[in-house]
């Protein structure tokens, strides 16, 4: 067969289609291209037909003519992975794009926390890679030569990865971290899908409409040919379908290329679902022509392998475009996975089988080097491929190269799943594993391939692997089954590590990574550039820094722990984007080492915990959705809780601070969780800090506001113990009582108006007799101008009356006015006798119940803590009510004992009593049994709310005296004051 094309002419188009794909490219860097379009989901949709290699367009018809309708099962298998990609898929992204891991050997190597398996995994993923960049590589050379019959396939093929190599690095090398989205490399990719099926679809409907002269002509041939078709109709084994299907799924999630493009380029989880749909679509639509491809060579006759036979279509007439369009449709194929399968294999080069070996120094420039030795691998991995398809010599179908890669690929499948749904898996039978199913594929498969053997027997045993026909099956059944069986029988008798558990911790999809509140030992910003500046220097350091708060959206002044520790998380998960997950781990964990403390409480970061739940919920399913909406339901609660609330870790780092709390005391949430307790402005540090270390549980304080105003705030404290979950800690309530405050003393300070209104009489009673004593002495004095003796004493009778006086009119000023809202402090030590002294000093100023006797038997040395002049209202109050019950001539007794670390302060009368029904009403506002005009039934409620402001209790009982059924008791506690106590911190209850 003959083609009327010049090599040059093949190479121009050749050449000239990749220039128009690095123009796609450029124009998507260089902004030409709407962004619209460029981040357009069917653009990442499109770019993931980058699977569809050159075997897409050759090796598929090779596979039709050997397997019938068996060759859908390349389009079925990775139709299933993208189906499964709620289980598979999605929890695989959620991983590598927490931890910023961009290749299979990182996500093994973050799993296992091993630098080792990284390197292994990578050796092995470049053995396993050869064979399909072989492919590539052959099916272009091979496709220059068909068309040309020019040159060698072997030179074409060498200048065919000439020019691969320069646009790979063009492509891929121009970044230095894999971490950076290549929106250019997707676009590009995007394109040469279109393309490809574009053609693809181009050559169906050439076949379809001009050799079989449409449906109709396809039927009738079809039909007078089928015994020629017998073979295409012949079906697969069930169980070479099963494993085919099985090689094609693996490899759509664990070929080098196809994790970077699937989980890497990721736009996001909701476009990873809507490929679920489109790429099985896009696929079904590129395997419409393979058949009619096959037919048609079948009936034109053309003298090519079957896997070439889409070159010859039309070239006995004038139609030699074809040919043309399946080569551009094989090189776009090609090209795609060869820039794709490089660059992933050069990153994971470099980072498992370089730095390991060589770091470079900090007075290098990291990101220079990097990208340079990264551009290096790129060319020498894809001379390794040109030198695998020189020893392989031509010698074999497209088929066998395709199924011996995907054979080697599927030894990572066990691990894969594995890492998400296996935590008890361990690196050692991973390794083990892995060597046994590769051993069985080299040995089977890659060793017949090379020295083209017809058969191998396995050593010590009767296993024979046959090459060529269905000799792949026996080989890729016996590999993943021994790699199976090897892998989980050693991970069942070994034990993990506490590394390989909170690794599978992270990655597990039904447990998320719950990290330790540790402190570091950098405490700023500048103290992360300072350590990372040994290994990094300090330009790298300092841009990583910045990235890593630019990511988190921090600021660099930000001091907060929890803001420290996001930032070392951040800073490692960057430069495992930069230099593999291992390398970072010993760079961040001995240069940004958390400190060691004795006295460390090994907390649970719960923060981080329920931000990670807020991003998986949408994932969550069944009891664990109902839990997650009840948990958020309490979160809310407490968030939109009208008192202000606090949690506080056993390290005292705040752990909440809700909207109430917020607006108390005017700092933002986002500026204290996650901070250390003693970090807070004042006055709320010493305010919640005393409080904190204290060991009352409840603490009544005026706050004084930056702007002057006073304000009143009630505070709580409990403490949280969760032994098994070391999530123990303290939480503060927080009330203000201002506005309440406020008015009470309004009201207290009312009812004192009254209560004086009410001691007016008796007021100038009192106070008329010492001045009429007074006015007497005076006048007497006259008459006793020669006697001094008389005049002194007289004078010193005069001072008496006078400090009398000034004694009764004190008491009612002071009485008056006390309650009134003060800037001082209300809480202090007093004698509790002595303000019973000045209560009974009042009372007696009434011109009621001169005859009543009141006793006063407190200790001398007994004190509480409190305001005196609102307990001086408490006592007039009680001592008033004790009055008015009483008849002539009774008593009235106030005692006061020591009990249970409180004082206990009783007043008891011999009166009427408290009728049974009235006394649960007796605390409410405005209920009184007197006459009208006698009280405002505010005075029990008042006292109710100072002895409950005072953290102190009332309790009545009526009758006093059973026997004789009369008399009132009432009972009041108060804090005890200890004189030994340093501060308020020691109050008892």
């Amino acid at each position: 067969m003959s083609f009327s094309f010049s090599l040059g002419q093949v190479s121009a188009i050749g050449v000239g289609y990749l220039l128009l794909l690095f123009t796609a490219a450029y124009a998507t860097e260089r902004r030409w291209l709407p962004r619209k379009i460029t981040r357009h989901p069917l653009v990442y949709v499109l770019s993931l037909g980058v699977y569809a290699s050159a075997w897409a367009v050759y090796g598929s018809v090779g596979l039709a003519n050997q397997y019938g309708y068996g060759f859908l099962s390349y389009y079925l298998g990775v139709a299933g992975a993208f189906v499964l990609a709620p289980v598979l898929l999605v929890p695989i992204l959620r991983i590598t794009r927490t931890y910023q891991l961009s290749s299979l050997a990182d996500l093994f190597a973050f799993r296992f926390r091993s630098r080792w398996i990284g390197s292994l995994v990578t050796v092995l993923m470049l053995m396993g890679a050869l064979p399909l960049l072989a492919l590539q590589i052959q099916a272009v050379a091979d496709s220059i030569y068909i068309l040309t019959n020019e040159a060698s396939p072997h030179t074409l093929a060498l200048g065919f990865c000439m020019v691969m190599t320069l646009f790979a690095i063009l492509f891929g090398a121009r970044h230095t971290s894999l971490r950076e989205k290549h929106e250019s490399l997707v676009v590009a990719i995007a394109f040469e899908s279109v393309i490809k099926l574009v053609l693809m679809l181009a050559i169906g409907a050439y076949i379809l409409f001009e050799v079989f002269g449409g449906f109709q002509g396809l039927d009738i041939w079809l039909t007078a040919h089928s015994d020629q078709l017998q073979a295409l109709q012949k079906p697969l084994e069930a169980g070479q379908w099963r494993t085919m299907l099985l090689l094609f799924f693996a490899a759509a999630v664990a070929m080098p290329h196809m994790f970077h493009i699937i989980f890497t380029e990721n736009q996001s989880t909701d476009v990873l679902f809507r490929s679920s749909w489109a790429v099985p679509l896009y696929l079904l639509l590129l395997s419409l022509p393979v058949p009619l491809i096959l037919w048609a060579g079948m009936a034109e006759g053309i003298p090519l392998k079957a896997e070439y036979t889409v070159l010859g279509v039309g070239a006995g007439g004038a139609e030699n475009w074809i040919g043309i369009f399946a080569f551009i449709a094989g090189l776009s194929a090609a090209s795609g996975t060869i820039i794709l399968v490089t660059l992933a294999l050069a990153a994971m080069t470099l980072n498992h089988l370089v730095l390991p070996v060589y770091q470079p120094g900090a007075k290098f420039d990291i990101y220079n080097w990097l990208l340079w030795f990264r551009r290096l691998l790129i060319g020498l991995i894809i001379l390794a491929a040109y030198l695998f398809y020189r020893t392989l010599g031509v010698k074999h179908d497209l088929a066998s190269l395709g199924l011996t890669s995907f054979i080697g690929i599927l030894q990572f499948l066990p691990g894969i799943l594995a890492v998400l749904y296996w935590p008890t898996a361990n690196r050692i039978g991973l390794v083990a594993g892995l060597c046994a199913g590769i051993g069985i594929w080299v040995f089977g498969q890659v060793v017949p391939l090379l020295y083209n053997l017809e058969q191998v027997t396995l050593p010590a045993t009767n296993l024979v692997f046959h090459s060529g026909g269905d000799g792949w099956y026996d080989v890729a059944l016996a590999s993943i089954i021994i790699n199976i069986v090897v892998f989980i029988f050693t991970s069942l008798f070994l034990q993990p590590s506490d590394e390989e558990k909170a690794g599978a911790s992270s990655c597990s999809v039904d447990a998320l990574s719950r990290p330790h509140r540790l402190q570091l030992a950098a405490r700023t910003c500048e103290d992360f550039i300072g350590f990372l500046a040994i290994p990094l220097g300090k330009m790298t350091a300092e841009r990583e820094v910045r990235n890593a708060l630019k990511d988190l959206e921090l600021m660099p002044t930000d001091g907060r722990p929890y803001a420290l520790r996001r930032l070392r998380d951040r800073i490692q998960a960057n430069l495992s984007g930069l230099m593999g997950p291992a390398i970072a781990q010993e760079i961040v964990d001995q240069h940004l080492p958390y400190q060691a403390s004795a006295n460390s409480h090994n907390s649970e970061d719960i923060h981080f915990v329920e931000t990670r739940l807020e991003n998986y919920r949408y994932q969550l399913t069944g009891l664990a959705k109902e839990l997650d909406s009840l948990r958020r339901y309490h979160r809310q609660t407490l968030q939109y809780l009208p008192i202000g609330v606090c949690s506080l870790g056993n390290d005292y780092e705040i752990l909440m601070w809700n909207n109430t709390m917020s607006e108390l005391t005017g700092i933002p949430v986002d500026q204290v969780v996650g901070s250390r307790f003693d970090s807070l402005p004042e006055p709320w540090k010493d305010l919640l800090g005393e409080f904190v270390s204290s060991h009352t549980p409840h603490l009544f304080q005026k706050v004084q506001q930056d702007n002057g105003k006073s304000r009143w705030f009630s505070l709580h404290k409990a403490h949280i113990e969760e032994p098994l979950s070391h999530m123990g800690g303290s939480v503060i309530l927080l009330e203000d009582h201002t506005e309440t405050q406020e008015l009470e003393e309004e009201l207290v300070h009312s009812e004192r108006l009254a209560s004086i209104g009410r001691l007016a009489a008796g007021v100038a009673h009192e106070i008329g007799n010492p001045i009429t004593g007074i006015s007497s002495l005076v006048q007497n004095l006259k008459y006793e101008t020669d006697n001094p003796e008389v005049i002194a004493e007289t004078a010193e009778q005069i001072l008496q009356l006078t400090k009398r006086v000034t004694r009764i009119v004190h008491s009612l000023v002071s009485f008056a006015h006390a309650g009134q809202h003060t800037n001082q402090a209300a809480q202090e030590p007093l004698l509790i006798g002595h303000a019973v002294d000045e209560a009974i000093n009042l009372i007696s100023l009434s011109s009621k119940g001169k005859d009543i006797e009141f006793s006063n038997l407190c200790p001398d040395d007994l004190y509480v803590i409190g305001d005196i002049q609102k307990l001086i209202q408490v006592f007039v109050n009680l001592l008033g009510n004790a009055r008015d019950a009483s008849d002539a001539g009774d008593s009235v007794t106030i005692t006061a004992t020591i009990q249970d670390n409180t004082a206990r302060v009783s007043v008891t009368d011999c009166g009427c009593g408290i009728p049974e029904e009235q006394l649960e009403h007796i605390f409410e506002p405005f209920f009184t049994t007197k006459d009208p005009g006698e009280g405002t039934g505010l005075g029990l409620a008042l006292v109710y709310s100072i002895i409950e402001e005072h953290y102190g209790h009332i309790q009545i009982s009526s009758p006093a005296d059973r026997m004789q059924g009369r008399g009132t008791e009432v009972t009041i506690t108060l804090p005890l004051y200890h004189a030994e106590a340093k501060s308020e911190s020691a109050w008892k209850y």
